[in-house]
């Protein structure tokens, strides 16, 4: 499983002219299933998501979580974050677990966070999405899990 957090003022997704969702302070997670990932690997991300020290405290270190701030999470899936731009032009897509099984992985992985936490919103998955943002800092993490490691 890979995700990519992003630390935001604000941001937003929409599908065919439609918002969809969106949150005020808070992180954007753009998330991508690997084939064979598993329930363990969807737990660790997401806690990992919601714990990550990466807003300001009063002395200005980042200390504080999304949960701590009481921030919001946009969840959306993006299976481009497993292309393999290593060969040719165009990004192949082969660690990229199928639509049907990443669908599943990702309403598993948004159950998972709304059980943690209430502040959870999400993009449509597989839908053609157009995602605002703006970053704050910038802050931007990579989590990547393998789908081997519990």
């Amino acid at each position: 499983m890979r995700a990519v957090v992003q630390r935001v003022s604000e941001a937003s997704v929409e599908v065919g002219g439609v918002m969809a969702a969106s949150i005020d302070k808070g992180i954007l997670v753009l998330v991508a299933f690997r084939k064979g990932d598993s329930s363990e690997n969807l737990d660790w991300v997401a806690r990992k998501c919601l714990q990550l020290r990466i807003f300001e405290d009063e002395e200005g270190k980042m200390n504080r979580s999304v949960l701590d701030e009481e921030g919001a999470l946009l969840v959306v899936s993006q299976f481009t974050l497993y292309g393999d731009c290593n060969k040719g032009r165009r990004p192949a897509y082969t660690d990229s677990a199928p639509s049907s099984e990443a669908q599943e992985l990702y309403r598993k992985f948004i159950d998972i966070l709304s059980s943690h936490y209430s502040r959870i919103s999400e993009g449509v998955f597989g839908a053609k999405m157009k995602v605002k943002l703006v970053n704050e800092g910038p802050v931007t993490l990579i989590i990547n899990r393998d789908p081997n490691v519990s």
